[in-house]
């Protein structure tokens, strides 16, 4: 790290933010708790926390019961310290499920205690296997009002043994993730630790208001596709705060896949990320894609730390894909040892079928990047587009990278501009700045010009602290 933080104090004077912190209006009103004027212990419904009894049903019970006070302020479902062994359980709308600091939640090694539900109608099949899924261990649908909490709790799914059924090819259903909530609205999930998720940890889908705040995700770095959180066609989200160690994306944004995606046109929109600190040996710090056929667009994220993984900043998308990704802003990010910083692929991932349209072609526009200083760095980025379908106005601004390769920069069927680039960037982006005068900001419909950047010195404590942290856990 000495070698690390050394030139880290050489590239702060040429690094700069244009905002201090994520400010969206759908971000300051929601609120991470809310007064239930009703609470149970789960102990009251015949719960014990010795780590082997199955406790599914008194979980189960004890929601039934508290869908009494639905109407009259909501009500509590308190986990006190124990270890609440359970199969997957549903919640209900104005509840507020908040487990003590050291209640641990943990997923049952059978998957006959995971039901089988149908697929997602963006996705038109199980991500993994034709057919149905597993519900996640915590599941809702069609909620108002719903949080999930504690202090510093933990959630974990004990998915090694998923991992193994994955690998051996003996799953019957795609895997289930640790959280996942459908069609809901003014959604909270904070101060809470999950563990070893089978699939992907959190998952809101077809949400709206979400908020994600104070979590910490753990899995082993070699875990298959334990991404950390997941909106997928989803609006007006607000993920801060957070320290993601895992097997696969850290952050990565979804609206849907191929036809199935198209069909169903609903996109991910309105997403704010700021303050996260990740570590992924196989996925990227902040990911879009591949199955964004529903569109993503109006992503503002600021403050990424990432450090020891694969990608920083990806986008994943493919032919058959259509739909879009436009409109994102990404600002204030470090990365060391990190293999690739930036990568763009136009032909990732496998399809559900065979009945995708092979002519459907995503768009990929106003993509802005800046100011990211990066040690350690092998490959500044590749970036490559598909034919007859150019990703256009690409645009790096303020970009510092120590880079090992000799050939930092591989660019093909993209169009955009760079300024304040090292190493300098693709032929692609050399455009001239002043013949190019529109870069996304990361606000709505909005502009600036590249030739005019507005520059501040970062402190050394500031860049320094979180990447110093990261490396030591």
């Amino acid at each position: 790290m000495r070698r690390s933080a050394s030139v880290l104090l050489v590239f702060i004077t040429m690094v700069a933010t244009q905002w201090s912190s994520v400010s969206s209006t759908y971000c300051k009103d929601m609120a991470s708790s809310v007064y239930r004027p009703h609470s149970v212990t789960i102990t009251e419904f015949g719960a014990v926390g010795d780590g082997v009894t199955l406790n599914t049903k008194a979980f189960q019970n004890a929601i039934f019961y508290l869908n009494s006070f639905a109407d009259k302020g909501g009500a509590q479902l308190f986990v006190p310290a124990g270890r609440w062994l359970t199969g997957s359980f549903s919640l209900i709308s104005h509840l507020t499920l908040s487990l003590d600091k050291d209640a641990e939640i943990i997923g049952s090694p059978d998957s006959s205690n995971w039901p089988a539900i149908d697929p997602l109608p963006s996705y038109g099949r199980g991500r993994e296997l034709p057919g149905k899924r597993h519900q996640s261990l915590i599941f809702g649908s069609n909620l108002t009002d719903v949080i999930i909490t504690g202090a510093n709790g933990t959630i974990d799914g004990q998915g090694a043994i998923w991992w193994d059924w994955f690998y051996n090819n003996t799953l019957n259903y795609t895997r289930p993730h640790l959280v996942e909530l459908m069609y809901s609205t003014d959604v909270v999930i904070s101060n809470l630790t999950f563990k070893n998720s089978p699939y992907w940890n959190i998952h809101p889908v077809y949400c709206s208001q979400v908020l994600v705040q104070h979590v910490t995700i753990l899995a082993p770095l070699n875990s298959p596709n334990t991404a950390g959180i997941n909106p997928d066609s989803s609006t007006n989200v607000c993920i801060d705060h957070c320290y993601v160690r895992n097997g696969d994306d850290v952050i990565v944004i979804k609206s849907g896949w191929d036809e199935y995606g198209i069909s169903f046109a609903r996109p991910s929109t309105n997403i704010s990320i700021s303050n996260i600190t990740g570590e992924t040996r196989g996925g990227a710090g902040i990911a879009f894609g591949s199955e964004m056929s529903g569109g993503i667009s109006e992503v503002r994220a600021e403050g990424l730390r990432i450090v020891n993984s694969m990608h920083g900043i990806r986008i994943k998308t493919a032919p058959g894909r259509g739909g879009y990704v436009k409109n994102v802003y990404i600002s204030d990010v470090t990365m060391d040892n990190v293999s690739m910083a930036i990568r763009i692929t136009g032909n990732f991932g496998e399809h559900p079928d065979d009945k995708y349209d092979r002519n459907a072609l995503p768009m990929i526009s106003n993509i802005t990047i800046k100011n990211l200083v990066g040690v350690n760095v092998g490959v500044a980025g590749i970036l490559e587009g598909i034919e007859g379908d150019n990703f256009s106005s690409i645009c790096l601004s303020n970009v510092s990278l120590s880079v090992q390769s000799m050939h930092p920069w591989n660019c093909s069927l993209i169009q955009g501009y760079s300024n304040s680039v090292i190493p300098e960037s693709c032929e692609q982006l050399r455009t001239d700045c002043g013949q190019t005068p529109i870069c996304y900001d990361g606000g709505s419909s909005s502009a600036i010009h590249a030739q005019e950047p507005r520059h501040r010195l970062w402190s050394a404590t500031r860049l320094l602290n979180p990447l110093l942290k990261s490396a030591t856990l």
